[in-house]
């Protein structure tokens, strides 16, 4: 991609022409106009040229696809910053290679007070456990080290860090040697975070927000509260965000509301609403999602944090003062917990003023047809991760050792939300599963479970323009004129209208129907590569070639 007067953008006028527009303005456009930050015009390569001369910059796409920029709607940034300067165990494929790791990056850190790492799944490694107390303090040296498991609902952590820790021997989910859960895991996670510098913090953002602009993503939607991060993480993270150009950030923070005046200090954060990672429950993988019947592989159904009645009582306060209000849920029993309560904040304020807030249920995963009929009903969105199924779903998958093969495969029923009407938006809880915008998009239309795939076209709109509707914007996340000017510019292969099989409704394939085509997604393709973001009309991000 080449451009004559080349700048930052942002408030001149630019004229993009060469390439494939994915709009539904004109499925056959070829160039586009940024004027101002937003979308002024998409059109046909002789159009364009008459808009040339006016412009104070061109940029030749040379055949490259522009789309709307990415949404990821569930981020925890400085966490993501964290695993992607620091200690990541995602691809250990042993507990040996895992503490050999640790040996190593706590050899290479020796100024760290407290040493921070991410993502070991016990699941997945032959020795099917986790990491002993013991071994840690040995692969340590006896420091003070913090280490989550892939889903964050659980860490392992060694002597030196419990002893910074008054009285968490006490807390709900201590254990003596192997990972802490509940209120343990949330006292030694804030300690850890704790140790951390405000500038290895806003090093982590930066590292974090660069990252996601690099893979075309234009906003990321941050979910943070007291159980994860503290208010000066968050307030940090929205200041970096408005200073320095990259993705938008729109904040959550995860606390209950008891009074109106909550409500008020919540807002004063800069937070959207009280919701994203308000949990009712916690993990499949650490035996804590809330279930109606016990998990397959342990005797109780996990771990319950919200009722009903606090449910309803947090949606009732968050809609009479102007918040969206939104939670955590991911067994069957706390998606339940969660529709029950919303109902009766509905019975009580009326269903339309329930419905237009907007509320949300992060991740959903456990799922019946009455409650995906509940979400319709109740005007839900469902913030969901479809990489959760890539990573654990399958006959072989942590979903199955956990629930056995019939629930297994109720789980994450995209295909079935879309067809009742609940809004969905896409994305990866980075750092539980990485920043990769396509595939997610892959992941959702071509699901483990064939009967819950969708089509292409539909998962990449949930990842773009249903990121903004969840934050209760409807005129963004598409190339139309008025629209915001977040894009992405991509090296792709040959474009086309997509559905994983026969029994994903979707729209035509023909291509005289002018449906917009997008890269081939199927398995084993390659996937598109980010030349260049943009948010705003201002460029955030420029890799080789863009």
């Amino acid at each position: 991609m080449s451009e004559s007067n080349p700048s930052a953008g942002g408030d001149g006028t630019v004229l993009l022409r060469g390439g494939d527009i994915h709009s539904p303005a004109d499925p056959f456009a070829t160039a586009m106009v940024v004027e101002r930050g937003q979308v002024a015009w998409v059109g046909s390569e002789g159009a364009a040229d008459a808009f040339a001369p006016g412009v104070d910059e061109v940029w030749d796409l040379q055949g490259a696809l522009v789309t709307p920029a990415f949404t990821d709607a569930h981020v925890h940034t400085t966490a993501t910053g964290l695993a992607l300067t620091g200690l990541d165990l995602s691809d250990a494929g042993t507990l040996g290679e895992a503490l050999d790791r640790v040996r190593a990056y706590a050899a290479g850190r020796p100024g760290d007070r407290v040493l921070l790492g991410h993502g070991w799944d016990a699941a997945r490694w032959l020795e099917r456990r986790a990491p002993s107390r013991a071994e840690l303090d040995e692969a340590a040296g006896g420091r003070a080290l913090y280490l989550s498991r892939i889903d964050v609902h659980s860490a392992q952590v060694t002597t030196a860090l419990l002893d910074l820790v008054p009285g968490v021997t006490g807390r709900t989910g201590y254990d003596g040697s192997g990972p802490l859960t509940d209120d343990a895991h949330h006292a030694v996670r804030a300690a850890a975070l704790g140790a951390l510098t405000p500038e290895q913090r806003t090093d982590a953002q930066r590292a974090a927000l660069r990252h996601a602009a690099s893979l075309g993503i234009g906003s990321v939607h941050e979910c943070a509260g007291p159980e994860i991060s503290g208010e000066d993480d968050l307030t940090g993270l929205l200041r970096l965000a408005a200073e320095e150009p990259g993705p938008r950030v729109f904040g959550y923070w995860a606390e209950q509301l008891h009074t109106a005046q909550d409500a008020d200090r919540i807002r004063g954060l800069g937070a959207l609403g009280a919701a994203g990672d308000l949990f009712v429950d916690g993990a499949l993988g650490s035996h804590t999602a809330c279930l109606h019947r016990p998990y397959a592989d342990a005797p109780h159904t996990g771990t319950a944090h919200l009722d009903a009645d606090a449910v309803a009582s947090h949606v009732v306060l968050c809609t009479e003062a102007g918040l969206q209000a939104g939670f955590h849920a991911i067994g069957d029993a706390a998606v339940d917990t969660v529709v029950t309560g919303v109902r009766a904040a509905a019975d009580k304020l009326g269903l339309a003023r329930v419905r237009a807030a907007r509320h949300r249920v992060e991740h959903a995963e456990m799922l019946t047809p009455e409650s995906v009929a509940a979400f319709a009903e109740l005007g839900l969105t469902a913030s969901v991760q479809p990489a959760f199924d890539r990573l654990w779903g399958g006959p072989d998958g942590m979903y199955v050792d956990r629930l056995g093969a019939e629930r297994a495969k109720t789980l994450n029923p995209y295909a079935a939300l879309l067809r009742s009407g609940v809004p969905l938006a896409l994305g990866s809880d980075s750092p539980v599963t990485p920043l990769d915008p396509w595939g997610t998009v892959r992941a959702a239309a071509f699901h483990r479970t064939p009967e819950h795939r969708v089509s292409v076209r539909a998962a990449f709109t949930a990842h773009t323009r249903g990121g903004w509707r969840a934050v209760g914007r409807d005129d963004a996340g598409v190339l139309v004129p008025g629209a915001p000017a977040d894009l992405a510019v991509w090296r792709a292969d040959e474009l086309v209208v997509q559905a994983p099989d026969d029994r994903v409704a979707r729209w035509s394939t023909d291509p005289r129907s002018g449906t917009p085509g997008l890269p081939d997604l199927a398995p084993g393709a390659e996937l598109p590569v980010c030349l260049r973001t943009v948010v705003a009309g201002r460029t955030v991000f420029v890799g080789p070639g863009g």
